[in-house]
């Protein structure tokens, strides 16, 4: 329960200072020790991925864990539908060392996750999970759509929400929402005036399988390096595999040896002799 890393009023006072913070989703324990070894403030984590491991390797990251309706949450292994079952993979994955969670679920469940004290990271904007209802493109960008996200938001904030991923929103927009809101915003390409700036440590190595966002910026060449690994993994197997059939493999140093006489005694104990 005790622990040296933020919590939620530490990241609401480092808004009010006006203090930029770094967010990152991580899929591995690999990804989070090195993020955490790398200072960055927020890191995001789906359930599926968050186990005890993953929380230790996160060190002192406030950790986002992502409850998506596709998160087996509930003891029975039932999907994520109704809000009890969300809040008991809330109290699940708090138990582990989840710092806050994401839920973009139906305004009822946010609002029950939020009166039962779950600090609550809603999704406004270009939102995946339900991307029928406006296609890939971005959110905001006429009066109309961002006075209907503004309600929204500050309907999530009278019920408690603590942030909002705010995702492909028109900069102007984000940072009126951030200065006349409580909540805290991760800005996923939503521009500079969000009070978190959240990228996938995917797109940061460059290693993503899909086309880098817009938004997106890449410092390394992971994909070459991976690939270039790969490669040298299949050749290895290869030659495993060549070893074996002119048996090259195992060799004498690859097996343990048995002393002549012991191995001669022992034939003559099994009447091979």
């Amino acid at each position: 329960m005790y622990h040296n890393r933020p919590h939620v009023e530490d990241i609401r006072a480092k808004k009010q200072r006006g203090e930029k913070l770094s967010m990152l989703y991580v899929t591995s324990p690999d990804e989070a020790a090195a993020a955490a070894a790398a200072g960055i403030d927020i890191l995001s984590i789906e359930a599926k991925d968050f186990t005890p491991q993953m929380r230790e390797a996160a060190g002192t990251c406030f950790v986002q864990v992502g409850l998506t309706p596709a998160t087996k949450g509930s003891v029975d292994g039932k999907l994520l539908i109704t809000a009890e079952h969300f809040l008991e993979a809330a109290y699940r994955y708090t138990a582990i060392g989840g710092d806050c969670f994401y839920c973009a679920a139906s305004f009822e469940i946010q609002k029950t996750m939020c009166a039962n004290h779950i600090p609550i990271v809603a999704h406004v904007g270009l939102v995946p999970s339900y991307i029928t209802w406006t296609g890939w493109r971005a959110v905001g960008r006429s009066a109309h759509e961002a006075l209907k996200m503004w309600k929204q938001l500050k309907r999530l904030e009278d019920v408690g929400c603590f942030a909002v991923e705010l995702e492909v929103v028109p900069d102007r927009i984000t940072e009126f929402f951030s200065k006349n809101t409580s909540m805290i915003y991760f800005s996923l390409g939503s521009g500079s005036g969000g009070d978190v700036q959240y990228l996938f440590a995917e797109d940061v190595l460059g290693y993503g399988r899909t086309r880098l966002p817009r938004h997106a910026k890449s410092y390394r060449n992971f994909k070459a390096e991976f690939d270039r690994l790969n490669a040298e993994r299949v050749a290895a197997f290869r030659e495993f595999r060549a070893d074996i059939r002119c048996g090259a493999y195992p060799g004498p140093e690859h097996s343990v040896a048995i002393a002549e006489a012991e191995f001669e005694a022992f034939l003559q104990q099994v009447g091979a002799r």
